[in-house]
C-alpha cells in the first residue's frame, strides 16, 4: 500500500509517500516559512495560510515526478487533522480530501503529535512498544508512556511555556531574531554554559511535569543586571540557558524511566534536532536504549503522515467530511 501524506499544521508544507511493501519513504518534499515569520519574531497564521496554498500543489506535483508514481497508484492519503494552527490545518485537509473524492481513495485524519512518536518507529533498528516518549517542539513538551498503538498516556507535560517556545522568548530577549533554536545552539558554540548558574525548574518535584516560563525570566532579569551586554556575555548566557533545559528534560526523563520500568525513550519533535540536548540525553541515559529521528525529521514532516496514516487507512471507519481539531489533546485521540 502506497500512503500519501500531506503536512500543514504551522509553518512547513510537507508532502510525502510511504510505501508498506517496502517500509520505506519513496518520495518526499519539505518546504519552511521560517524566513517569512522571522519578520515577525514568530508565526503569523494568516501568512502561513496564504503560502500553504501557493507551495501545496507544486510540491504534491514535485513528490509524485520524483516517486516516479500517478496519483492513480496511490491508495490512500494521510493528512494532519490537529493540533495546529486553523487556516493551515484546512488548506491541507481541503487537499487531501479532494484528492481523496476525485481519485475515489481512502483517507484519514492523523493526530501530529502521534505522527512525531511514532516516525521513530522507521529506524533501524526501530523501538518496539512499551517505551517512553519525551515529545519537544515549539508548541509542546510532553512525556508520554506509550503502550501500544494508538494507547498513549500522558505522564507528564509543561505547565507553561514549550520548550521550544522557550527558546524563541529567550532568543527574542536576546536579540538574535527568529526562529530561536537554532540561533541559541549556534551561539552557545561560543559561550561558557557554566557562566550563570539558572534554575532547572521543577526538578526537584515527585512528578514529571515541566516549567520553562520561569527560566526563561531568569535569563530576563539577569540581563537586566549587566548595563551593556557583549557577545561573549550573550553567548555565555545562550550556552548557560540551554544547559539548563537540557540538565531538567535529562532529569526527567531518568525519573519517569525509573518511574515505569522502561528501558527505551523515544524523542521527537522539533527541539529534538538540538545536538547539544541530544548529547546530554544520550550521555546521561547511557544505560537506556534512546531513539532520536533523522535531523531532517525532527521538524514538522509529511514522512511522519503518511507513515502514521498507514496504520490507519482501512484499519477504522473512514468518511468524506472535512474535519479538523486545531485543539486536540493525545488523550483524546479516538482509537477506534
Amino acid at each position: 500500500m502506497k500512503v500519501l501524506g500531506i503536512e500543514t499544521s504551522c509553518d512547513e508544507t510537507g508532502i510525502a509517500i510511504f510505501d508498506t511493501e517496502d517500509n520505506s519513504i519513496v518520495s518526499e518534499q519539505l518546504y519552511s516559512q521560517a524566513s517569512k515569520h522571522a519578520e515577525y519574531g514568530g508565526v503569523v497564521p494568516e501568512i502561513a495560510s496564504r503560502d500553504h496554498l501557493k507551495k501545496i500543489i507544486p510540491l504534491l506535483r514535485l513528490t509524485m515526478k520524483e516517486s516516479g508514481l500517478a496519483l492513480e497508484d496511490i491508495d490512500g492519503i494521510a493528512y494532519t487533522a490537529g493540533p495546529g494552527l486553523r487556516g493551515p490545518l484546512l488548506v491541507g485537509a481541503s487537499t487531501a480530501k479532494s484528492l481523496a473524492l476525485a481519485l475515489n481513495k481512502p483517507s484519514v485524519g492523523v493526530h501530529h503529535m502521534e505522527a512525531h512518536l511514532l516516525i521513530n518507529l522507521l529506524e533501524n533498528p526501530p523501538p518496539s512498544f512499551p517505551f517512553l516518549t519525551l515529545l519537544i517542539s515549539g508548541g509542546h513538551c510532553l512525556l508520554i508512556h506509550a503502550k501500544a498503538l494508538g494507547q498513549y498516556e500522558i505522564i507528564g507535560q509543561t505547565l507553561d511555556d514549550a520548550v521550544g517556545e522557550a527558546f524563541d522568548k529567550v532568543a527574542k530577549i536576546l536579540d538574535l531574531g527568529y526562529p530561536g533554536g537554532p540561533k541559541i545552539e549556534a551561539l552557545a558554540k561560543e559561550g561558557d554554559s557554566f557562566a550563570f548558574n539558572f534554575p532547572r525548574p521543577m526538578t526537584d518535584k515527585d512528578n514529571f511535569d515541566f516549567s520553562f516560563s520561569g527560566l526563561k525570566t531568569a535569563v530576563f532579569y539577569e540581563l537586566k543586571k549587566i548595563k551593556k551586554v557583549s557577545e561573549s556575555q550573550k553567548a555565555d548566557i545562550a550556552a548557560s540557558f540551554q544547559a539548563a533545559v537540557a540538565e531538567t528534560l535529562l532529569s526527567k526523563c531518568q525519573k519517569a524511566l525509573i518511574d515505569t520500568g522502561l528501558e527505551e525513550l523515544v524523542i521527537g519533535g522539533g527541539v529534538a534536532s538540538n545536538e547539544y540536548i541530544r548529547e546530554k540525553l544520550v550521555t546521561g541515559l547511557s544505560d537506556k536504549r534512546i531513539f532520536f529521528p533523522p535531523i531532517s525529521r525532527c521538524t514538522d514532516n509529511g514522512a511522519m503522515i503518511a507513515y502514521t496514516g498507514s496504520f490507519y487507512i482501512g484499519k477504522k471507519e473512514l468518511d468524506n467530511d472535512l474535519k479538523i481539531k486545531p485543539r486536540w489533546p493525545l488523550s483524546e485521540l479516538d482509537h477506534g
